[in-house]
């Protein structure tokens, strides 16, 4: 008997009533299982109309702690990943020899051939998205995982692929996660303070490539060094992508603004509607592993035309006399500012920067703001280091906002070719996460005369 997918009558213990838990549960109804929900925080009223649904299903529900009644005789535990891993409940699982892991990790237990897995620092959503859209000329390969749709909504169904973006915290509990194609975007430090260190963080990506073997293929960024030293701890197959070096087997390269596999063209970057270095990559990504599953180089290059940016993430919103407007919300650590600001080269550039500040490094960010952008404007918890640390390096070109909409009008008055939202600092200062930041950003934009 598989504990895994014989579940008729059996208790599964979900904890976090999050996206992943509410699909969780609703899975694990479908298979015959008795689901058992714990939520440590109190019962929010926006999530009323799902909590009715679950209860309909027959789903037991608690909040404000985890009760032995919910715990006890549980087959093992689908964790939402924002939970810390030395949370007590945790420990309390430990001593009742109770499994848990993410719904990634479940995935791969049942259906690994058949997964797609995307991880990195930055990149790994558009990557996603990406590769879900070329697959789909040929494949059911719905895109899933912290994209925001948990790979069980697609579990039981007639799927061919399942094209995951997994983050580090999802990776850190799914310890045994073999995908047969795993795609490396890059790495920058990020999550440091649940990680605890840089180490832990790489580690918490890498184990699932060290996972794989002959069977599966490893797609790599080659211009980053922790990943790169990484391949020679991969058994799997390996391919890489390059801004800077085509000599290399299994490779897809850019050169003279065009793509390449091997030395076959698949695309001109005039004829993509994304922008930016860091976007050519994640274009190469997906044709390594287009091009492993089988697709020819014109389905390939077709359905790169028709793919356009993903929300929040270096999205052109609108032109207005001559000035570019682009969200990039979701740049929400310096790294992901860099790789926005240097997608527009020889450009006027105004920055609207700023948020809860992560308390990292800014040398980068400020190397690379004092190189392209004219102005910047701040906004948020992180005006004043930010402020400070960009004075102390000569550049003065700054500006506070108290709103982000008065930062939209304070860097239209240069009329610059664009105006980049690209805050390099997490949002819950001022939003209730980067989407509504970002949809505050087009909003506003959209409004303008």
């Amino acid at each position: 008997m598989n504990k895994y997918s014989d579940l008729e009558n059996k208790k599964v213990l979900i904890l976090g009533f999050s996206t992943t838990g509410y699909a969780a549960a609703k899975y694990f109804k479908r298979c015959g299982a008795e689901v058992f929900v714990s939520e440590s925080s109190e019962k929010q009223e926006k999530n009323k109309a799902k909590i009715d649904e679950l209860e309909k299903l027959g789903v037991k529900i608690e909040f404000n702690g985890h009760s032995d009644e919910f715990i006890e005789g549980a087959q093992f535990c689908i964790l939402s990943p924002s939970i810390p891993d030395d949370a007590e409940i945790l420990k309390r699982l430990n001593e009742k020899n109770i499994e848990y892991f993410s719904d990634i990790e479940y995935v791969s237990k049942l259906e690994n051939k058949k997964m797609i897995v995307v991880t990195g620092t930055n990149g790994k959503t558009t990557t996603t998205a990406l590769i879900s859209h070329i697959l789909c000329q040929k494949y059911n390969a719905p895109y899933c995982g912290n994209i925001g749709i948990s790979p069980l909504e697609y579990l039981d169904k007639d799927v061919d692929y399942f094209v995951i973006e997994a983050s580090s915290f999802q990776l850190h509990y799914s310890p045994s996660c073999k995908p047969k194609i795993g795609v490396f975007c890059n790495i920058t430090p990020d999550h440091i303070l649940w990680h605890k260190t840089f180490e832990n963080y790489f580690e918490a990506k890498a184990k699932m490539f060290k996972n794989m073997d002959e069977n599966s293929y490893a797609v790599l960024n080659y211009d980053d060094e922790n990943v790169r030293k990484l391949a020679d701890k991969i058994k799997a197959k390996k391919y890489y992508f390059s801004m800077q070096d085509r000599n290399m087997k299994n490779c897809t390269y850019f050169e003279s603004g065009k793509i390449y596999y091997h030395d076959e063209k698949i695309i001109d970057n005039k004829d993509l509607q994304i922008v930016g270095p860091h976007n050519m990559q994640n274009v190469m990504s997906a044709v390594i592993v287009a091009k492993i599953l089988g697709l020819d180089n014109k389905t390939i290059k077709n359905a790169l035309k028709t793919f356009k940016a993903i929300e929040h993430r270096l999205e052109y919103i609108r032109t207005i006399d001559g000035t570019d407007y682009y969200n990039d919300s979701k740049a929400t650590n310096p790294e992901a500012s860099i790789v926005a600001i240097n997608s527009f080269k020889d450009k006027k550039v105004v920055l609207i920067a700023g948020g809860r500040d992560k308390k990292t490094s800014l040398k980068d960010f400020i190397a690379a703001v004092k190189e392209r952008i004219s102005k910047v404007v701040l906004i948020g918890e992180a005006t004043n280091r930010f402020k400070t640390e960009l004075a102390k390096s000569g550049y003065m070109s700054i500006v506070n906002s108290k709103t982000l909409e008065e930062a939209i009008d304070i860097a239209s008055l240069d009329k610059p070719e664009v105006v980049l939202l690209s805050p390099a600092c997490a949002s819950f200062d001022m939003f209730e996460s980067y989407e509504k930041r970002g949809e505050a950003f087009k909003n506003y934009v959209l409004s303008k005369k």
